[in-house]
């Protein structure tokens, strides 16, 4: 008979919690080879996201103290976003998630793109 084996999911399901989905990721890449990006600049490099997702999923990754948001006084308004010290310390797994997927894609399809 099988050895029953106990399983703590928590951990998992809350780191999920944190990065899932399909873009939350992407944005903390960008930020963090990037170190500080403005909402635009965001947009722009993140192909394929809507205004709506990237709005959404950047208040959700403040809210979950991943990113910081700095609003500058100023006209026209300037708002830019950095790493907290809480997503840096994501960015290993990341990383290493990263390497999984080249080392497992069917075709080079990120030369000169992301670590």
């Amino acid at each position: 008979m099988p050895k029953k084996v106990e399983v703590c999911s928590r951990p998992i399901e809350y780191t999920l919690s944190i990065i899932g989905g399909k873009w939350k990721i992407i944005i903390m890449f960008w930020l963090w080879k990037s170190e500080v990006l403005r909402y635009g600049e965001l947009m722009s490099s993140i192909k394929g996201i809507t205004h709506k997702m990237l709005s959404t999923q950047l208040k959700e990754l403040e809210k979950d103290d991943i990113i910081i948001r700095t609003e500058y006084q100023q006209i026209p308004p300037k708002v830019e976003y950095t790493l907290t010290e809480k997503g840096l310390s994501l960015m290993p797994v990341l990383s290493e998630m990263c390497n999984w997927g080249k080392e497992n894609l069917k075709e080079n399809v990120c030369q000169n793109i992301l670590p």
